[in-house]
């Protein structure tokens, strides 16, 4: 369909300007052979000058030569009394011919009204840009405390799309129950919880949860972040609060989902400069949000955050966030559960045992099980492969938990030789214990910031540690020190990220286990680091001078104690040590089955 293209004012105007610009350009233009009135003056004295006119104070005279040339005249009476009596002498003497005076001194209304004419057009350009500026600005400033929500309309993810949380989706199906059939509820008088907060470590599908069940609801899903809320404008935060619930309401039921709600929900006045600021206004707003709309009203605000901790306890309240469901890290069934929805759309080969991947991931999130299948479908394509086979899923979760290897990396000797006893007396140390999880593999090959490492690979799940798995474990983090002095009498930097963690495991099993029997029954710590560090400042040691000194004794001696088990260990299996890492120097990476060999084969030669 053809549109009549209306022809608009500003256009005409453009054409006339343009217009006048062009004649213009053509009148200073006109005369190419245009002169000064000097050199005019010495034409006329060498009498070269046969006819001239002049009109508007323009001359245009014809010179002997047959040529023409033009000059402007800007002062025509000054040229008249200067040239007059010259110019009567040649034209009675027969030189010039013929000349003619248009000395009418018209206005040259060109010359005046082309520059008005730009300046106006000028003006009127910039009033006009002046004034869509300030209504694009008041435009943005109206939309800047507007919402930033992601407006997902009905979800399409449903409890199918989950796996791993069979117990958080039976504690989500109350609310899908209520948005589907609110009176169900309402004539029994209960009321759906307005807000539900999921708990729980990264990557462990707390978003998916909420997308999950108003995909199971069917009704809309506005999501946003903790973080979109919070500006450098005093006001616009709990602006885009006020609008976010107004969207909701609006178009209920829906669900609001607030990713990441620590960035706008820490608890007030736990900064250094006070409580009155942005992000606190912010919080006060949605406090007020939440405890204003009714249940009935089909609104139910979700949120997931990780740092539960620092949440303001008015956001935690009953009647704001009533419930509170952890998500966690998925067991084995709930690996394998998982891995079986990411591989779906996945060729694998035959020998692909998703079991033995569920057991041997112990740890991994639900976002680490799809990042592992998707490094395996890339490594099969990095080899031409059209499927997935069982090794390229075996190096992915290594790749997942180590980091690529660095093989054009260049190592000296020595370092490689340093690195194979201190990886080895890690590996011997493990085998010689019996609560540590197994040897998967020892490598010397550098992967991200380790010059090698020794991999272990958790046979089941464990919810708790005991005492003796936490000293067992301090005694295989130093395997790698005692190796290096006792092998090659002398020691490295490399050990001082396992230094790190064995001293921090036991200032935990002191200060916040109760591990310790001179200390006693007794947690000093939270265990967890603080946040705030106005709150931390203000903050003294629960504990005396006294107990801290203790505390470090008790420490000291738990390590040194794990330091002579160790030191025991490698002199018994000094030939394993060695037999170790001399393979290790000469093939680079050893498995634990291999390992189980070296054992096994210096049991034999003591039989």
């Amino acid at each position: 369909m053809n549109e009549t293209r209306q022809i608009r004012p500003v256009n005409i105007l453009l054409l006339l300007l343009g217009a006048l610009l062009v004649i213009n350009i053509f009148n200073s233009l006109r005369g190419a052979n245009d002169v000064t009135y000097y050199e005019l003056r010495q034409l006329f004295a060498q009498e070269k000058v046969q006819e001239f006119y002049i009109r508007d104070s323009h001359l245009t005279a014809k010179l002997t030569d047959d040529t023409t040339v033009d000059c402007e005249l800007h002062n025509f009476e000054l040229f008249y009394n200067d040239m007059h009596e010259l110019v009567e002498q040649q034209a009675a003497a027969g030189i010039i011919k013929d000349y003619n005076y248009w000395a009418n001194h018209d206005t040259n209304w060109l010359e005046i009204l082309l520059p008005c004419a730009v300046l106006l057009v000028g003006m009127f350009f910039l009033f006009g840009f002046m004034n869509r500026m300030g209504g694009a600005q008041n435009d943005r400033m109206a939309k800047f405390g507007e919402a930033r929500a992601q407006d997902g309309g009905k979800s399409q993810k449903t409890f199918k799309d989950v796996a791993g949380a069979d117990e958080e989706k039976e504690e989500l199906r109350e609310i899908v129950e209520f948005l589907r059939d609110p009176e169900k509820y309402l004539e029994l008088g209960a009321h759906i919880p307005k807000g539900v907060l999921l708990v729980g470590p990264p990557g462990t599908g707390k978003t998916l949860l909420a997308k999950a069940v108003a995909g199971e609801a069917g009704v809309r899903f506005l999501s946003i972040s903790g973080s979109d809320f919070v500006e450098m404008y005093v006001g616009v935060g709990a602006s885009r609060v006020r609008d976010l619930f107004a969207q909701a309401k609006k178009d209920g039921p829906a669900i609001v989902f607030i990713d990441e709600i620590d960035a706008v929900g820490r608890k007030r006045g736990s900064g250094l400069g006070g409580g009155h600021d942005e992000r606190e206004q912010t919080l006060n707003q949605l406090l007020v949000e939440m405890d204003g709309f009714d249940s009935n009203e089909g609104v139910v605000v979700m949120a997931a955050t990780n740092r539960v901790d620092i949440l303001d306890p008015a956001l935690l309240r009953p009647g704001r966030f009533d419930r509170q469901i952890y998500v966690g890290l998925p067991d084995i069934k709930g690996r394998r559960e998982i891995l079986t929805i990411h591989a779906r759309k996945k060729p694998l080969a035959e020998d692909v045992d998703l079991d033995e991947v569920a057991r041997s991931t112990a740890g991994f999130t639900g976002a680490d099980l799809e990042n592992l299948l998707n490094e395996a479908a890339l490594l099969a394509g990095r080899h031409d492969r059209k499927v997935i086979t069982m090794d390229d899923v075996r190096q992915s979760v290594i790749k997942v938990i180590a980091g690529p290897e660095k093989r054009s990396r260049v190592v000296p000797e020595r370092e490689r030789k340093l690195t194979a006893y201190h990886e080895a007396g890690h590996a011997i140390v493990t085998r010689a214990l019996t609560e540590h999880e197994p040897v998967h593999q020892i490598t010397i090959v550098p992967r991200g910031q380790a010059g090698g490492m020794t991999i272990y690979l958790p046979e089941e799940d464990r919810s708790y540690y005991s005492k003796k798995y936490m000293e067992e474990q301090l005694v295989t983090l130093l395997g790698g020190r005692v190796a290096e002095a006792l092998m090659l009498g002398d020691i490295s930097t490399g050990a001082s990220n396992d230094l790190q963690r064995a001293t921090e495991i036991a200032r935990r099993m002191v200060g916040t286990y109760g591990m310790s029997e001179k200390i006693g029954a007794v947690a000093f710590d939270s265990g967890s680091d603080e946040v705030f560090i106005g709150k931390s400042m203000a903050q003294t040691r629960p504990y005396s001078e006294k107990t801290a000194a203790e505390m470090d004794e008790e420490i000291r001696r738990i390590i040194d104690e794990a330091y002579s088990r160790c030191q025991t260990i490698l002199e018994q299996y000094r030939p394993q040590l060695i037999t170790t890492a001399e393979y290790l120097l000469q093939h680079e990476t050893m498995s634990g089955a291999e390992l189980e060999k070296i054992f096994e084969q210096a049991e034999t030669e003591k039989e």
